[in-house]
């Protein structure tokens, strides 16, 4: 039996997808290199904005196709758009058999072997912890680990917390358990994964006392065999100074971080209910400048929310240039059904001025990422190897500390450390030739 399985949205999505191959593997399945020789089509799916929906719903058509030729083979639906259509699933898409939220990766196996006797839901948040299940990892060296699931936060235009549920985190000794095992198997980075990361094990006090994300941070960078600690997403109000002295004591906690500020414009940040204020995101933004001199910092930011004025738009430009960013994720707004901004806001921002501003904000964005970038040329510096570049075949392709993608001539093997010196950047990625023998201890 065969599978093929897609994934839209996120690193927790992709992260997911790996325990959902693992899952499938570990009961007989194999892999399909397309949907039309598959016995099982699995979709795991993103619902946080309207593109999203509709690059899925595209590809659902093409399962439908492939039931209509071949009856017996079987459509499931994962993630969160699932989450959010629950039973209605099968209401929309008759043809699809399965429908599961990603609460619930656990039971896919259950699931998929008890398909025949009717169509089949499972939409609840208190399923396994993803640690304790198998994965099939896309790279050897390279491992994502859930330390948390859902989110506490209310932010007006987010649907997360309605399709992740609450926040819940897993117990510290099982986070640095599974990392000394993914180290043991020869996993040299791992990247942290929550939706909100860095509020992490509030829900979690051993005796009253609260083990804090900073001193996750610190143990997992302990362990022995690891050389790179990432973490995402975090959110600037939970950026307390035990996790940056955490970032800056330990050399193995990457210098990126991904720090979302949505808008420039206080009042618009008000109105999305993100609880911090321009101001403040600019003092966080100097306090982490000033314990970490060679971070990376990007970010996500969204245009057209109600109400945004062309003095709001000015406001995030202005973020741009203060905040120095390498990058950024940039969205149009897309109202979610179910959020406070879909049922209580008007989205009042014609399209033809979305569009002229999220153009903006991507030159903006850009013009800073290529400057930011030529810090870089002319010096050597070390490179985790991932595997061949993806564009020229004679080069390899490799990621800084800083999470900046650099295309170099050499021999380095995936997995290792090798110092490359850099002779060219783009605002996305650098160039360089290596410069030492890879390094793999």
């Amino acid at each position: 039996m065969r599978y093929h399985l897609t994934t839209f949205g996120c690193q927790m999505n992709a992260h997911d997808s790996e325990r959902m191959k693992g899952v499938l593997e570990d009961i007989g399945y194999r892999p399909a290199a397309e949907r039309d020789d598959a016995d099982l089509i699995v979709f795991n799916t993103c619902t946080i904005r309207g593109s999203a929906d509709e690059r899925f719903l595209g590809n659902l058509g093409e399962a439908k196709r492939v039931k209509g030729e071949r009856p017996d083979t079987v459509v499931a639906i994962g993630g969160c758009w699932a989450q959010a259509q629950k039973d209605a699933v099968f209401e929309q898409f008759p043809f699809v058999d399965i429908a599961f939220g990603p609460g619930e990766v656990s039971r896919l196996g259950e699931l998929v072997a008890r398909e025949r006797l009717d169509a089949l839901g499972a939409f609840s948040f208190d399923g396994e912890f993803s640690g304790s299940l198998p994965a099939r990892r896309e790279r050897a060296h390279q491992a994502w680990v859930q330390i948390s699931v859902g989110c506490n936060c209310v932010c007006a235009y987010c649907i997360v917390p309605t399709v992740r549920g609450r926040e819940r985190s897993r117990p510290p000794a099982d986070i640095v358990g599974e990392v000394e095992r993914l180290a043991a198997d020869g996993v040299r980075e791992v990247t942290l994964l929550g939706q909100n990361v860095n509020s992490y094990g509030r829900d979690l006090r051993a005796d009253g006392v609260r083990t804090s994300f900073g001193e996750i941070l610190r143990a997992v960078s302990a362990v022995r065999g690891i050389a790179r600690v990432r973490y995402t997403s975090p959110h600037p109000k939970d950026m307390k100074e035990d996790v940056v002295a955490a970032m800056a004591d330990c050399p193995e906690v990457c210098r990126h971080l991904h720090l979302p500020a949505q808008s420039g414009s206080t009042r618009i940040l008000k109105a999305m209910r993100r609880t911090y204020s321009r101001e403040r995101y600019l003092d966080l933004v100097a306090r982490l400048r000033d314990a970490l001199p060679d971070l990376s910092l990007t970010t996500d930011l969204i245009v057209g929310f109600p109400g945004e004025t062309d003095e709001d738009f000015a406001e995030t430009l202005s973020l741009v240039d203060a905040c120095e960013y390498d990058g950024a994720y940039t969205f149009i707004y897309s109202e979610r059904p179910g959020t406070e901004a879909a049922e209580r806001l008007v989205d009042d921002v014609p399209d033809a001025v979305k569009r002229e501003r999220i153009a903006a904000l991507v030159d903006r964005v850009q013009d800073m990422g290529r400057r930011r970038a030529q810090r870089f040329v002319g010096a050597d510096h070390e490179v985790l190897v991932e595997g061949p570049s993806r564009t020229a075949p004679d080069r390899i392709r490799g990621r800084l500390s800083q999470n900046i993608a650099v295309n170099f001539r050499g021999t380095a093997p995936p997995g290792a450390l090798v110092d490359v010196h850099i002779d060219g950047a783009t605002s996305m990625t650098l160039s360089g030739t290596q410069s030492e023998v890879a390094v793999l201890a």
